[in-house]
């Protein structure tokens, strides 16, 4: 089969397509014919070497790629013959999904409806449980006001989402027009551009006050400019990465100041919770089954162009999902 190889960390070009012998499922996993896999922000870390912690030990050569969708051909032994032809969707191990054929966990599958795309369902699986954790983090209520940072990438074109149909004001941030387009024809109510001057005054005046809550995926000082924008006594800002490199930084004193709330929010914490994991992920396909939420995949790239897609997320061009497409 082809799987796209990592034999030394270092730039996207370092990515390559080779032919390797197909994975077979060992007790309790099951193959997956892939049709589409997820390519994640922090992938493009462990590429470049930043995070190679993430790979828990695995030498080089790898296989990188967590989210998967596809067509089960086979079972390990012991397990459901009758898993065989369908439709699911699943996680790696943490590695392994760029490749035309995937080794997953039978635990962790779910199945996908005949009127779902699978490329649709991996652009909802674990952003979608993100966004859906976030929302339960900040307890959100109709009528707040809500600033989301990053908007367009793959978490935050669900997040503004659910945010609207949780009854909030959404003033979605991110950079460039075609971005701030894809926000408004998703419900938000308000775009701002995060790389002009003065752009959190754009965003008071726009929502009407300041912010109930933040939720920042951005950190250095853009996150910094968004916690001044929240309600004194009652804001809240919920962190959950730092795209731009730098974490943000708050004194404790800072929040008792302004009677502020800091929250981070790991997706690990999801995933270590199945059953928790499956209900946000449920949650999320049976809204879009509905057509009550919309997917957003920016990029679908072949495995020739791995290297692309990684090169394209670095350079923060992409909106929505980024997958490969076997």
């Amino acid at each position: 089969m082809r799987a796209v190889l990592l034999h030394e960390f270092g730039p996207p070009a370092h990515l390559r397509v080779e032919d390797v012998p197909a994975p077979r499922p060992a007790v309790g996993e099951v193959a997956v014919r892939v049709a589409a896999a997820g390519v994640q922000f922090l992938e493009t870390q462990i590429r470049a070497g930043t995070m190679r912690g993430a790979l828990g030990g695995a030498p080089l050569p790898v296989i990188l790629g967590k989210e998967v969708a596809g067509v089960v051909t086979e079972v390990g032994p012991g397990g459901d013959a009758s898993l065989i032809g369908t439709r699911v969707l699943g996680s790696t191990t943490g590695l392994g999904g760029y490749a035309e054929t995937a080794v997953v966990p039978a635990g962790a599958l779910l199945p996908v409806a005949d009127g779902m795309g699978l490329p649709e369902a991996v652009a909802l699986h674990r952003y979608g449980a993100t966004a859906q954790g976030l929302v339960r983090a900040a307890r959100v209520t109709a009528g707040e006001r809500v600033l989301v940072m990053a908007a367009a990438g793959a978490v935050g074109t669900i997040l503004v989402q659910l945010l609207k149909r949780a009854g909030a004001t959404v003033v979605a941030a991110a950079r460039g027009e075609h971005k701030l387009a894809l926000l408004s024809e998703l419900g938000a109510d308000h775009v701002v551009d995060y790389s002009l001057a003065r752009w959190t005054g754009r965003a008071r005046d726009a929502a009407g006050g300041p912010m109930d809550v933040v939720f920042d995926h951005v950190g250095g000082a853009l996150g910094r400019e968004a916690l001044e924008l929240l309600t004194p006594g009652a804001g809240r800002q919920i962190v959950f990465g730092f795209s731009s490199g730098t974490p943000l930084e708050v004194r404790p004193m800072e929040l008792l100041g302004r009677g502020l709330t800091l929250t981070g929010f790991s997706a690990g914490h999801i995933w270590s919770r199945p059953a928790l994991a499956r209900e946000l992920v449920t949650e999320v396909l049976d809204l879009a089954a509905a057509g009550l939420i919309t997917p957003v995949i920016g990029q679908r790239f072949p495995l020739e162009r791995a290297a692309d897609a990684h090169a394209a997320i670095e350079a923060r061009g992409t909106v929505g999902k980024t997958l490969l497409i076997p």
